[in-house]
């Protein structure tokens, strides 16, 4: 790690919350010819960014003065925000700076398009541009079509147009992007706790019930942060909840490990679908 900042940045940086998805635009920067500057939030931030990034400073997740100090340290113009911050982070005991106690005091309501759209906004103001954060990881959204082996059956495709009716209007208010649905009736919503816990929730409502996974984009999608991500674990657990179809947006989800993915559900014989966004079926392709 021992390059200078200005060398290896060429202006570029991350801000890193959990999960693979920084690993994964680190890779997808790297192929063009980009060396990334990243700032690490030190309560969600895989260690393994150590290792990925040539440069790499860790700051608590209420460090917003901090943060962009070192972003302007670094000569950051556009910044790419990957990796999921968790929304109940806003109850926990860490203290909020100078710089983002007052954002946090003039927000109307604390939903993921508040609290992030403020940061980039006041990012903005600093002259760092948050940018499209699939800009390297356009090959991990698919197009419309089935991308598992078995298309859904009858009763499933009528579980994910319901279910894709029902998420984005829940999607619209900013309380999640996942249903699980079952015989067209809502088994679980999602909010703070994310995809996996709401899948295995819905399996504990639903007696055994077969189950069917949507995850929709927000009608407004801001590809810049809070993208849909679809992974092998979401697979994972669709199986031990008795889950045997998922449906997702084309061109608005990324699907990590594609390879991985599909070997899975095909294996467990689960169905995935990628929907148009604005489409009421997604059933071409």
């Amino acid at each position: 790690m021992g390059e200078s900042a200005n060398a290896n940045t060429q202006g570029w940086g991350l801000i890193a919350g959990n999960g693979d998805f920084p690993l994964l635009v680190l890779e997808g920067a790297r192929r063009s010819g980009i060396e990334m500057a990243v700032i690490a939030i030190r309560e969600e931030a895989t260690p393994e960014l150590d290792r990925a990034a040539r440069r790499v400073h860790w700051v608590s997740l209420g460090e917003l003065n901090r943060a962009i100090e070192l972003l302007h340290q670094e000569g950051v113009k556009k910044a790419v925000m990957a990796g999921q911050v968790r929304h109940r982070q806003i109850f926990s005991d860490i203290p909020p700076d100078g710089r983002m106690a007052p954002l946090l005091a003039r927000l109307a309501a604390r939903n993921t398009d508040a609290l992030i759209g403020a940061v980039a906004y006041v990012l903005q103001q600093e002259g760092i541009e948050l940018v499209d954060s699939t800009i390297f990881l356009a090959h991990l959204l698919p197009p419309a079509g089935l991308l598992s082996r078995r298309a859904p059956d009858e009763r499933e495709a009528g579980d994910m147009v319901y279910g894709r009716e029902v998420a984005r209007k829940i999607a619209g208010l900013d309380l999640g992007q996942t249903v699980v649905v079952a015989e067209r009736a809502c088994v679980a919503i999602e909010a703070m706790e994310g995809t996996d816990e709401t899948i295995e929730r819905a399996s504990r409502l639903a007696g055994g019930q077969p189950l069917t996974v949507v995850k929709v984009s927000k009608p407004k999608q801001d590809m810049r942060f809070d993208v849909p991500v679809v992974g092998p674990r979401t697979i994972e657990v669709m199986q031990r909840s008795r889950a045997t179809a998922l449906a997702i947006d084309a061109g608005r989800t990324l699907v990590f490990d594609r390879q991985r993915v599909v070997e899975l559900a095909d294996a467990e014989g689960i169905a995935i679908q990628a929907f148009s966004p604005e489409d009421g079926n997604g059933m071409e392709g």
